[in-house]
């Protein structure tokens, strides 16, 4: 039976999220969104209180937390920003968590103390210009050489690929073989034949680093292998399992943060010589968020529950990630409606939260490919060959 009862450690965890969102992060979000800034002061404070590892073992670095405490701090850091969040996601769910799952003890040991700390960022090399959702058919290829592997290929809308020491670059080893000949390696950034540049333009995370990977010939060492030739496509298919349990429990925090904006703003605004919260289809408007956000919510949590017992997770953590991802865009969208023309700029947060909310519903794989993987679930049926 899941109990919904957070224990007194996992209320304090939530309680001090929230304020460091309140004081760290919701100060500066307007301010760095305007000017596209990848905060790296505010990445050096999110370090320092462990959230670049919550959930990676203590013994090597991390804090060893559980699921559901990391989801409750995704949720504060994402009410406050998701460009922060971000940051958040990537470096604990897609990089450290497969390092720690799949690397050797050295790899471990070498790289998860610096991740955790902030001495070094990480980034998460999948997505490449012509390949999204059908992850077994990489273009980027690993030579095998004498002493290790050449890599070469290109990378794109990879987070924090400008400003990552490590990159976990993933790259098929012989095509005829498909997903089993798929690999992953820890590429430092900082190797010859290794370039990114920034992606402009985009919608929303406007504060957020997101770029475009370069491998010519980069040469890498046999012990940069992460687990072995053919686990690539397991070691990206366990990041985004975690990785979709983070940016579910990001689109929580914006649907959480519509609703605390949007009934601020209606016991504030007056029309009639009345608060537009006393209108009842403002107060329709504010149930149908709220509705959302606990549905949202408990997915995450069920999700979560899962996860920490060791339990089989992906058809929950698909659905959680499909809904919350959902409802931000639906949260954020009638957040503008209840602000109105105010909130169509950004001195109040909404139109920031519609913005950040849409690219949810595309990365750690598309709203259609969650429908595939629950009805996978449901019917046994793959209908993604």
């Amino acid at each position: 039976m899941i109990d919904f009862e957070l224990t007194d450690e996992q209320q304090l965890i939530r309680e001090t999220a929230a304020d460091f969102a309140n004081r760290e992060i919701i100060p500066v979000a307007r301010e760095n969104d305007r000017a596209h800034r990848f905060d790296t002061e505010l990445v050096a404070k999110m370090a320092d209180m462990g959230y670049l590892g919550a959930i990676v073992s203590e013994q090597y670095g991390g804090r060893g937390l559980d699921y559901l405490s990391y989801g409750l701090i995704v949720e504060e850091v994402g009410r406050g920003d998701s460009s922060a969040r971000t940051v958040v996601s990537v470096q604990t769910s897609l990089v450290c968590s497969s390092i720690e799952r799949w690397g050797t003890e050295e790899q471990k040991h070498e790289w998860l103390p610096k991740l955790c700390s902030g001495e070094a960022l990480g980034c998460f090399g999948l997505t490449e210009p012509n390949t999204g959702s059908d992850a077994a058919n990489l273009s980027t290829r690993a030579k095998k050489t004498s002493d290790g592997w050449t890599i070469s290929g290109q990378k794109q809308w990879i987070s924090m690929g400008n400003h990552a020491k490590l990159a976990l670059i993933f790259a098929q080893t012989d095509p005829k073989l498909g997903h089993r000949g798929l690999a992953a390696f820890l590429v430092p950034t900082d190797s010859d034949g290794f370039s990114s540049s920034e992606i402009h333009g985009k919608l929303g995370l406007h504060s957020s680093d997101t770029a475009e990977l370069a491998l010519d010939e980069v040469a890498v060492g046999d012990e940069a292998l992460l687990g072995e030739i053919g686990d690539g496509f397991k070691v990206a298919m366990s990041a985004l399992d975690s990785g979709r349990f983070s940016v579910a429990s990001g689109c929580v925090g914006i649907c959480q943060g519509c609703v605390d904006a949007s009934v601020d703003y209606a016991k504030q605004r007056e029309q009639f010589d009345r608060p537009i919260a006393g209108f009842q289809l403002v107060q329709a408007m504010l149930a149908d968020m709220v509705v959302d956000t606990h549905a949202a919510r408990g997915l995450v949590w069920k999700a979560g529950w899962l996860k920490d017992r060791g339990k089989p997770n992906t058809l929950e953590t698909s659905v959680a990630k499909l809904y919350a991802s959902e409802a931000a865009i639906r949260t954020a969208n009638t957040a503008i409606q209840v602000h109105g023309g105010a909130g169509y700029v950004d001195d109040h947060p909404v139109e920031r939260y519609l913005r950040d909310a849409r690219v949810t519903t595309l990365y750690e794989g598309t709203s259609q490919i969650q429908k595939l993987i629950i009805g996978r679930s449901v019917t046994g049926i793959n209908a993604m060959v």
